[in-house]
């Protein structure tokens, strides 16, 4: 009996495997004939203009990871920077995409850190990012070069994982440390970068819960679209353009930033440092405490276009150094509390087109007092309407200082409409002693000085020189 249900038992294994071995031949059978037809019908192999990305194994992709971001209603939900940075680190952990970040305010108590090829969007004129209510201490011990901490009188309002600002009265600008708090002792902190300066106490050194609201550092391809900044400067301590800004960048090669507005922060509007091909386009800055809009530190070929700077604290734009090969066309530069236009240490070979500069507390544009070395040459002024400026005390449309030579103004108005007792811009164009070739064609100038050339020498030969008829 027991052997009857072995054999039994056996053969069936034997008629299952042998069906199976039919089936799957079947199967086989049946995918080869479907992908003979299927590579019949279509050619797969690669196109001729398909080619790897410069820094991938594969062809562009048309479809790119998304991820949505908001206070209800999406993938990641909630209010502040720590929602926005997992969004962000996210999408560059895929290597590239973009970040939708819903309508409705998020509170900042760090930095949202850009990464490479990450895409940044909101909702225009309703995503705002605003800048928490800062604190600010003294240090009780000097914080020395290359440390990574700081020991604070007042521990209050800083806590692990917020941004922080390390100086003193001797460590401004790039000396300046922004940092983040990652660890506490009591009223002892580590940062996650080392003092770029010795911040002495004797120098008053001090720190503070400060830092640009959006950044990106060592990235490239990086775009930042439709946002609003609020820098919430009543309750902020400074943060010089250098190292900050409502949007901030330090060699963030080829960024773009369209259609964000960035409203009263205690420092500038935007500001990029060591970055070249940085694109600013649609963009308004505003009521912030400094600075516009500023490219520097050798931030080559941007480009600032259709762009709004008014009410800032002290020029609408400002071109800090080697700033060269930019293109600045159809801005409006209105209502500042010092230039419209600041241009100056080798800040040469660039084009201003078409826009708007008026009403600024001092000139219309300001050539800075420069050596032949590292004057701002071969720049071009076209088509701009430059307009009663001077609102704090007399001053020139375009003032040109230093060793400045071959610069080139061409079809460009340049007038005061007050009546005569009113005008505020009351010379045209100002050229000091030591400015070499300046080429003026087709401007119209209503001033009371149209041109006040100061040169002891007569003009180089060749040099175009409008009628000083008036001066």
């Amino acid at each position: 009996m027991e052997r009857s249900y072995f054999v039994s038992f056996f053969a069936a294994v034997l008629i299952l495997n042998a069906a199976g071995r039919s089936y799957g031949s079947q199967v086989q059978q049946d995918f080869s004939y479907s992908a003979k037809q299927r590579f019949a019908a279509k050619d797969e192999s690669p196109k001729p203009q398909e080619q790897q990305l410069p820094r991938a194994m594969h062809s562009q992709m048309k479809e790119l990871p998304t991820i949505t971001v908001g206070l209800e209603n999406a993938a990641l939900t909630g209010s502040d920077n720590l929602v926005l940075q997992a969004a962000v680190d996210y999408i560059a952990g895929l290597g590239g995409g973009t970040v939708q970040i819903g309508e409705g305010q998020y509170l900042m108590h760090d930095s949202l850190h850009l990464r490479s090829s990450v895409i940044i969007r909101g909702e225009k004129g309703k995503t705002i990012l605003r800048k928490a209510d800062g604190t600010v201490s003294a240090l009780v011990l000097d914080g020395d070069f290359g440390e990574q901490q700081i020991t604070v009188a007042y521990p209050t309002g800083f806590a692990v994982g917020s941004g922080v600002a390390v100086w003193d009265d001797h460590a401004g600008g790039f000396h300046t440390t922004v940092a983040r708090i990652t660890g506490r002792n009591g009223n002892t902190f580590s940062i996650d970068k080392p003092l770029m300066a010795d911040c002495m106490v004797a120098n008053n050194a001090k720190a503070a819960t400060v830092f640009p609201v959006v950044s990106a550092y060592d990235s490239e391809g990086v775009r930042i679209e439709n946002l609003v900044i609020d820098g919430n400067k009543q309750s902020n301590a400074n943060l010089n353009g250098c190292r900050g800004a409502g949007i901030f960048l330090y060699r963030a090669f080829g960024t773009v930033i369209q259609g964000c507005a960035v409203r009263n922060y205690n420092g500038d509007g935007i500001s990029f440092q060591q970055s070249n091909d940085v694109t600013v386009i649609d963009c308004i800055c505003e009521d912030n405490a400094a600075l516009g809009i500023h490219p520097g530190s050798g931030s080559q070929r941007p480009v600032v276009r259709g762009c709004i700077a008014r009410h800032n604290g002290t020029d609408g734009l400002f071109l800090c150094w080697r700033v060269r090969h930019g293109l600045f066309e159809d801005n409006k530069l209105e209502e500042n509390g010092q230039f419209g236009i600041s241009i100056g240490h080798k800040d040469s070979d660039n084009i201003f087109r078409r826009n708007i500069i008026r009403l600024n507390h001092q000139d219309g544009v300001s050539f800075r007092n420069e050596s032949l070395g590292m004057a701002a040459h071969r720049n071009r002024l076209e088509e701009n309407v430059i307009e009663n400026n001077g609102t704090g005390g007399k001053a020139a449309g375009i003032r040109i200082r230093g060793h400045t030579n071959d610069l080139v103004f061409k079809n460009n108005v340049i007038r005061d409409t007050h009546s005569d007792g009113d005008r505020t811009q009351t010379v045209g164009i100002l050229i000091e002693e030591n400015v070499g070739q300046v080429i003026l064609q087709g401007n119209e100038i209503d001033a009371q000085t149209r041109i006040d050339d100061r040169r002891p020498s007569k003009p180089v030969p060749g040099e175009v020189q409008e009628s000083k008829e008036g001066a």
